[in-house]
């Protein structure tokens, strides 16, 4: 019994040496390569650039005050559409303590000279209705009364233009009515009844009352790479999508190229503006990001294979061709237009042949 167990022990270590044999022969074993393969097809290559940017109107105007002062009412709200000389604001006049003072004391100038002209003048008549005087000296009186007239006319006015914008020959408050120039939409009124506003003059750009654009001419402005904005030309055609706006594609229009680059991140880039044709269905609202694809090259229907197919060695292109299923031989092609993922192929594969795709290891039956 003793000898058997003993024995049986021996035969247990022999038969878990030779298994762990096999299994570190198997496992060192070269595993068996299998290729899987693709075939060419015809198919479109664009080759493009891409600019990025936003949507405004062409037409987009600041309306700001004439005069300085206070808003006393503002009739718009953002959304509003107007016309052309339709009211936005009124602006109650806040005058300058200088400027009124000086005002204030022309007019009274004015008075005392008009009234002492009236005066010569009546005692001047006198003496004219009586022959004492020539009517050509006379005439002289009559010209100084005339003028004293139309300086007190005059203060006067400038008085009134000063404290509340309007004159007594205008007969309406024109300076303080802001109305728009253009018709269109308004986008923003940064300012609430209230505020204090500066006019618009030659030492100061002044307060903007409202922001108006026309919403049916719209522009893309975006910007292009030094790289290609040699490649790109006015009159080319783009196609615009817009983040806000899913799965729809706006045609546009290149109309415009900077002549003059602007450095961006280190980059040198060029300005770009194209028309956008709209579409009924859909409002695009002012500042709208939007990337525009603008097509330098296109190729219809051309033999084509994935980028990712061909090996690239010192300026030539290969790709393994099978002959017999898992054997494969090298081949020169001569390459086209490339999108970044399909690639024309001019000569050195057909649409029958199959090429080499990417490894795929399995192990070797047993």
């Amino acid at each position: 019994m003793k000898k058997f167990f003993k024995i049986f022990i021996w035969i247990f270590i022999a038969v878990i040496f030779i298994g762990t044999l096999v299994f570190l022969y198997n496992k060192s074993k070269k595993k068996k390569e299998t290729f899987t393969t693709e075939k060419p097809f015809i198919t479109n290559i664009e080759n493009k650039t891409v600019a990025t940017g936003s949507i405004v109107p062409r037409k987009e105007i600041e309306i700001k005050p004439q005069v300085s002062g206070i808003i006393e009412e503002v009739y718009i709200e953002p959304g509003d559409i107007v016309k052309n000389g339709d009211l936005i604001a009124k602006v109650r006049i806040i005058p300058n303590m200088i400027n009124l003072n000086n005002a204030e004391a022309r007019l009274d100038q004015a008075k005392i000279d008009s009234d002492d002209a009236k005066l010569v003048y009546e005692r001047q008549k006198k003496i004219f209705d009586e022959g004492v005087i020539p009517a050509a000296e006379f005439q002289q009186y009559e010209i100084a009364l005339n003028r004293s007239k139309s300086e007190l006319n005059a203060a006067e006015n400038n008085l009134q233009l000063i404290k509340e914008g309007v004159t007594k020959k205008s007969g309406q408050t024109t300076n303080t009515l802001i109305r728009s120039t253009i018709e269109g939409m308004v986008l923003d009124v940064p300012v609430k009844e209230g505020n204090s506003v500066i006019e618009s003059n030659t030492f100061n750009a002044g307060t903007t009352i409202a922001i108006i654009a026309d919403m049916g001419e719209m522009i893309f402005e975006g910007m292009v790479d030094e790289t290609e904005v040699g490649k790109i030309h006015e009159g080319m055609n783009l196609s615009l999508s817009i983040g806000a706006i899913d799965k729809q594609k706006f045609d546009s229009k290149l109309e415009y190229i900077s002549p003059k680059g602007v450095e961006d991140n280190g980059a040198i880039k060029f300005e770009i503006k194209a028309k956008v044709k709209l579409k009924e269905d859909f409002f695009i609202r002012s500042g709208y990001s939007a990337t525009a694809d603008i097509v330098l090259e296109r190729l219809d229907s051309v033999l084509s294979i994935k980028e990712s197919l061909i090996d690239f060695r010192n300026d030539s292109a290969f790709v393994e061709v099978e002959l017999e299923p898992q054997t494969f031989e090298e081949r020169y092609i001569e390459i086209g237009l490339s999108d970044g993922i399909n690639i024309q192929i001019l000569k050195g594969v057909s649409i029958d042949d199959n090429i080499k795709q990417k490894i795929k290891e399995i192990e070797n039956p047993r």
